[in-house]
């Protein structure tokens, strides 16, 4: 059989006060088209559908039509919940949506046998098993028990993981006897140890595990992963994938060429992994230097966009001087081109390292208290904002604090 691998959608997302939608609409239809040309059996979105747990109905209208597209095609649809994914919303409708061939697991359940489908291909006979394991929450795993460490509550999770996983595993392989040979299909959304993440990968629910070791996952044909947006393999090992995301979700993977993974299995395991390069739909660049070498780099990012569809650009401004009017710079120097520019940081040569070396300080003599207030002494700010940002600060310190007592 052939399994379509994706993940970490973001249906919904706003990027800097730009909406994903036209994105994520041209990539459905392109997805749709890769189906229907190399015969995909089963579609496999290992979590984050949504950016958020409330998002917005055009992200929900979208995820609705590509449910119903895709069952157009003769393939089926698996979506697993991922940390951005609202259990409750994918939930709902999940009862309709087995009605149109789409299997929905938003949560661990208390019965593994709920979470070990059996695939079939095009012809209906069976041709794997997958263990459909979702984002796995503490609270859906573990009781809290009082007086234990933050390590401890990291050992626990994990051993609580791969028991999940084992269980799982084990119905996965109780099936097996009954319908003969077939290859075993195991997912999950999650950090793994090695794997590489990028600025728009974010935990955002306190608890949630690190990064769990290769070695704790079941013995699977194959193992489909999200919630690290770059495809990689992971530990050098061929059969432990994540995808990646379908578009960039941050400036930092804009050089990265994203794709979805065909995955062709046969009875005896796995026959071969194909990477299929997802176009770009909306070019994200970032440009770095002074301000003459930024005004030097702009025809050429001018020529990734179109009146149209303009190229969104970060502008990191090396400078020691504070420049006060950079933003009126900048708009004076991309005005006439297809370009919008979404965020401008800056970078400090000289300045910055002198203050360092003046005050002959390292980071293991500071507490994290005094690591912002020296950032802060960099920035011209008035005073009003300088306490509000220092009390911020300070809370979250304390919310940390509490979470980890």
């Amino acid at each position: 059989m052939r399994l379509l691998h994706t993940s970490d959608w973001h249906l919904g997302q706003h990027f800097m006060g730009k909406s994903r939608q036209a994105e994520h609409q041209a990539f459905c239809a392109w997805l749709l088209e890769q189906v229907r040309l190399h015969r995909v059996d089963v579609v496999l979105i290992a979590g984050d559908i949504f950016d958020t747990g409330a998002p917005p109905s055009h992200a929900r209208e979208q995820y609705n039509r590509f449910v119903v597209a895709l069952r157009d095609t003769g393939a089926r649809l698996v979506v697993l919940g991922g940390n951005h994914d609202s259990v409750a919303m994918l939930g709902e409708s999940r009862e309709l949506l087995a009605c149109l061939d789409t299997w929905v697991v938003p949560a661990a359940m208390e019965n593994p046998a709920d979470q070990v489908l059996l695939l079939p291909n095009r012809d209906g006979e069976p041709g794997a098993l997958l263990c459909a394991i979702p984002f796995l929450r503490a609270r859906d795993l573990l009781r809290s028990e009082a007086g234990q460490s933050a390590e401890d509550k990291q050992r626990s999770l994990q051993d609580a993981i791969a028991a999940h996983y084992r269980r799982c595993h084990e119905q996965a392989v109780a099936l097996r006897r009954q319908h003969g040979p077939l290859p075993i299909v195991a997912s999950g959304h999650l950090t793994t140890v090695g794997a590489s993440a990028s600025e728009s990968v974010r935990e955002i629910y306190v608890g949630s595990l690190e990064a769990f070791p290769t070695r704790d996952f079941p013995d699977a044909d194959y193992i489909a992963l999200g919630h690290i947006h770059r495809p990689q393999n992971v530990g050098g090992q061929e059969h432990i994938r994540y995808s990646g995301s379908p578009i960039p979700l941050s400036f930092d993977e804009a050089g990265q060429q994203k794709a979805v993974l065909l995955v062709d299995l046969d009875r005896i395991g796995l026959c071969g992994i194909t990477a299929l390069p997802v176009p770009c739909f909306q070019p994200l660049l970032t440009l770095r230097g002074t301000l003459e070498q930024i005004a030097a780099q702009l025809p050429e990012a001018a020529a990734q966009g179109t009146p149209e569809r303009p190229a969104w650009l970060e502008v990191q401004v090396v400078s020691d001087d504070y420049l006060s009017d950079l933003g009126t710079r900048l708009a004076d120097l991309t005005r006439e081109l297809p370009v919008e520019v979404l965020r401008i940081r800056r970078e400090r040569n000289g300045a910055s390292a002198a203050l360092h070396s003046e005050a002959r300080e390292t980071l293991d003599e500071l507490d994290p208290l005094q690591v912002f207030q020296r950032r802060l002494e960099q920035e011209t700010l008035d005073d009003a904002l300088r306490e509000r940002l220092t009390q911020l600060h300070q809370q979250v310190l304390a919310d940390l604090r509490e979470v980890q007592a």
